[in-house]
């Protein structure tokens, strides 16, 4: 069952969103060459505390792991799910997937975009490029009467005619009082398939983009997904609501839109 939220409900989901949205900026701003993982992802802890909200990932029951940290920050051949450790020291050209998720007021806010630290190289520009362009592909079949496999044929066959991949393993996802609610939303399918979209609904639309190959597998920690390629990764994310009219993307922001322009 696909949950309907309530106008009440969705004026609640347009709060958490914005605050995940504040803080997945404040993260992008806050990452730099020679800082740990580890130290980052207490920034984001503590930018998700001074909004007065909680960290949904953190301590979420994967399998038989609890998460550990606040954030999931994702570095180059992560592809998702990344912890912050004390080993891994960003550095310059880095690609940085920054996944922000939290519980404001009992509601969810998920957001996630991919940065490049310093001078990049134009393989990694257009694989960031493509990775949020997809991603606004997949929005824009987000209306009322179509269907999850519209979403998710946009966003294929977008990504695989710039000669890049889509993983199959880990989906976009509805997402409300819990982070993780019915539909799934494959980043792959075809037209007309799935279930039916309808206003009230959220989703968590989310291109996870492999420069390589689609294979991924579990690094040494169980948790963090790394392409078995070892090529890099980027991954982009909003929570959007299906309207009567054109789809409303929660977690909209301008900063956000302006420092991925240099890329």
């Amino acid at each position: 069952m696909i949950p309907i939220k309530s106008v009440e409900q969705v004026e609640k989901m347009r709060q958490a969103c914005s605050v995940a949205a504040e803080i997945l900026e404040g993260m992008c701003e806050a990452a730099k060459p020679g800082m740990t993982t580890y130290d980052l992802d207490l920034i984001g802890r503590d930018l998700i505390a001074k909004h007065g909200a909680t960290s949904a990932c953190f301590n979420y029951q994967v399998g038989d792991k609890k998460y550990p940290a606040y954030t999931c920050i994702s570095v180059n051949e992560e592809v998702v799910h990344g912890v912050g450790t004390l080993n891994r020291v960003l550095k310059e050209g880095d690609i940085v997937s920054l996944d922000v998720c939290v519980d404001y007021n009992g509601f969810i806010g998920d957001n996630a975009c991919t940065i490049i630290l310093g001078t990049a190289t134009e393989d990694a520009r257009k694989l960031v490029r493509v990775t949020e362009e997809a991603l606004k592909k997949g929005i824009q079949k987000a209306i009322s009467g179509n269907r999850v496999g519209d979403i998710s044929h946009a966003i294929q066959q977008y990504v695989e005619s710039n000669g890049f991949s889509v993983l199959r393993e880990f989906v976009g996802h509805g997402v409300g009082e819990n982070m993780h609610e019915e539909p799934q939303i494959p980043n792959y399918g075809k037209k007309n398939t799935g279930p039916k979209l309808k206003p009230g609904m959220t989703l968590a639309i989310e291109p996870m983009v492999n420069f390589g190959k689609p294979a991924v597998h579990y690094a040494a920690d169980g948790l963090t997904v790394v392409t078995s390629d070892k090529l890099p990764s980027a991954h982009a994310e909003h929570t959007v609501l299906i309207t009567k009219d054109e789809p409303e993307i929660l977690t909209f922001s301008k900063k956000r839109e302006k420092m991925l322009e240099q890329f």
